[in-house]
C-alpha cells in the first residue's frame, strides 16, 4: 500500500512559478513510477507529466513541455514538479499518482494503482 500526499498549490499570476512535492509512504517507492496529473472544472483528468521508476526517463505532455520539470529523490520518498512560465490554461487541481513500474503506459489514468487526494493550482491572469 502506498500513500501520496500532494503539496505546494496555490494562487500565482500567470508568468509564475510554483514547485509541486508528493510525499509517499511504503518502503517501495523506488520500485513505482510516478506521474502528476491535472483536472479542470468540466474537463477530464488529464496527463501532465511522469519519471520512471528508475529515474531515468521522463515523459511530458506537449502543453506543458519545456515549461514543467518532473522529478523525485528515492532517499526521500518524493516526487517533484516544478512548474515556470505558468498560464491561465494550468488552472486545474493537480494529482500525483503511482504505478507499479512495467505495468502499463504512463499516459493513461487507469494504469496507476494510487493517488494522492489533489492540490489545487490557480494561475491569474
Amino acid at each position: 500500500q502506498v500513500q501520496l500526499v500532494e503539496s505546494g498549490g496555490g494562487l500565482v499570476q500567470a508568468g509564475g512559478s510554483l514547485r509541486l512535492s508528493c510525499a509517499a509512504s511504503g518502503r517501495t517507492f523506488s520500485t513505482y513510477d510516478m506521474s502528476w496529473f491535472r483536472q479542470a472544472p468540466g474537463k477530464e483528468r488529464e496527463f501532465v507529466a511522469a519519471i520512471s521508476w528508475s529515474d531515468v526517463n521522463t515523459y511530458y505532455a506537449d502543453s506543458v513541455k519545456g515549461r514543467f520539470t518532473i522529478s523525485r529523490d528515492n532517499a526521500k520518498n518524493t516526487v517533484y514538479l516544478q512548474m515556470n512560465s505558468l498560464k491561465p490554461e494550468d488552472t486545474a487541481v493537480y494529482y500525483c499518482a503511482a504505478k507499479r513500474a512495467f505495468t502499463g503506459s504512463y499516459y493513461y489514468a487507469q494504469n496507476y494503482d494510487y493517488w494522492g487526494q489533489g492540490t489545487q493550482v490557480t494561475v491569474s491572469s
